[in-house]
């Protein structure tokens, strides 16, 4: 847990792909809904990652952590136009200030979204705005928490007539699961190589 923000981010660069591509195929001809969201990585000596607890009044996933993000609009070019769109409308986030570091592979989540993760590197003190029709508040807490594994666990979830393992981490009074456990999770293992498992392949329906 001793590298330096340089040694922590670089690792991310080069441990995952940047295309940068447009979006595979028309939003009218996706076979799920898809998402992006913004994995924003703080430069400093111990970096932190941008989260929000989702505002109590939505009807979907209200008081939940995540990242900034949404739903592809069909005048989103790429993910990463998705991602920094949704993130200045939600944080205040100026679309050109995040640098991009790399992406994961989609994940298809239990509500049948199919959702890109844009990591990115954002100055260490960003000037956040919060959209309180979205978030409740924001806060930063440091990447490396998530390579904790005494914070990760397992648990084993019913949905309708189906079982699985979903990943949650626990700070303090928060409780971070579901597809932002997992996001978190991976970005731990490149950039900490923490070793995390999530006995899950995310790329297909659950």
């Amino acid at each position: 847990m001793s590298a330096t923000c340089n040694e922590v981010l670089d690792r991310i660069a080069a441990g995952l792909p940047l295309l940068q591509a447009p979006w595979a195929e028309p939003l009218a001809e996706s076979r799920f809904p898809q998402a992006a969201v913004l994995v924003a990585l703080t430069a400093e000596e111990i970096p932190r990652v941008i989260l929000g607890r989702r505002a109590r009044h939505l009807r979907q996933h209200p008081g939940e952590i995540a990242f900034a993000g949404g739903k592809r609009e069909l005048f989103d070019e790429s993910t990463w136009a998705t991602a920094l769109r949704e993130a200045q409308e939600e944080v205040g986030l100026p679309v050109e200030l995040p640098v991009a570091l790399g992406e994961l592979e989609p994940m298809i989540t239990r509500t049948g979204f199919q959702v890109y993760s844009c990591v990115a590197r954002v100055p260490a003190e960003p000037d956040l705005i919060v959209d309180h029709a979205e978030f409740d508040s924001v806060f930063l807490p440091p990447l490396s928490a998530f390579a904790d594994a005494r914070r990760f666990r397992l648990e084993e979830m019913t949905y309708g007539s189906k079982t699985r393992m979903v990943p949650h981490y626990q700070l303090g009074d928060d409780s971070v699961w579901g597809v932002t456990a997992a996001i978190l999770a991976l970005v731990a293992n490149v950039a900490y190589d923490a070793g995390l498992e999530l006995q899950r392949n995310w790329q297909v329906e659950p």
